[in-house]
């Protein structure tokens, strides 16, 4: 029954959601993300995807001050927090929606579960990033390597997510093409 229900709605829900997500995703690089890098002159923690060490951390987390610490906590982490939700419903909306017509399921439920898995990654990220930012200047160098860790795996997860959402919707355009022909 839920199945149903899902697929019905799958593409509304992708398409609200998907809204949703790419407005803040927007609003993060234009303003918050922005703000963070022109404070500290560093590249933000969100938008290093291979990770940092624990001297990187170091240097942005003292190159922001106090002031461009709590607008991190405050402003970025808002954000942040409505961010992997929004995105982790849009894409497995999304590869709900083309994926109903493949006989194969397999694509499916590996792409909403790695869609769920980026997700939690991202709100792990955002704790340690939390964490970090209110231990300073007592930063473990566990700390760091954990939440670059979640940063990596994280955009891993990702990735592999929209590749798989342009791999269904491929087969799902391949199959729509089939059903038109005469």
């Amino acid at each position: 029954m839920t199945n149903g229900i899902l697929s019905k709605h799958a593409g509304p829900i992708a398409v609200g959601s998907g809204f949703i997500a790419a407005s803040l995703y927007y609003l993060m690089i234009t303003v918050t993300l922005a703000e963070i890098q022109t404070v500290s002159g560093q590249i933000p923690f969100d938008m290093r995807p291979f990770g940092y060490a624990p001297k990187e951390a170091g240097i942005l987390l003292a190159s922001l001050g106090a002031d461009g610490r709590e607008y991190y906590l405050s402003r970025q982490i808002t954000l942040d927090t409505l961010y992997p939700a929004m995105l982790a419903l849009s894409l497995s909306a999304t590869i709900l929606w083309f994926g109903r017509r493949l006989s194969n399921r397999r694509l499916i439920h590996i792409g909403v579960a790695l869609s769920i898995g980026s997700a939690l990654l991202d709100y792990a990220e955002n704790l340690g990033i939390v964490t970090m930012i209110r231990s300073w200047p007592e930063v473990s160098a566990p700390l760091v390597y954990a939440v670059s860790t979640a940063t990596i795996l994280k955009s891993g997860a990702t990735t592999l997510t929209v590749v798989l959402v342009i791999l269904v919707g491929s087969k799902w355009m391949q199959l729509s093409k089939t059903d038109l022909r005469p």
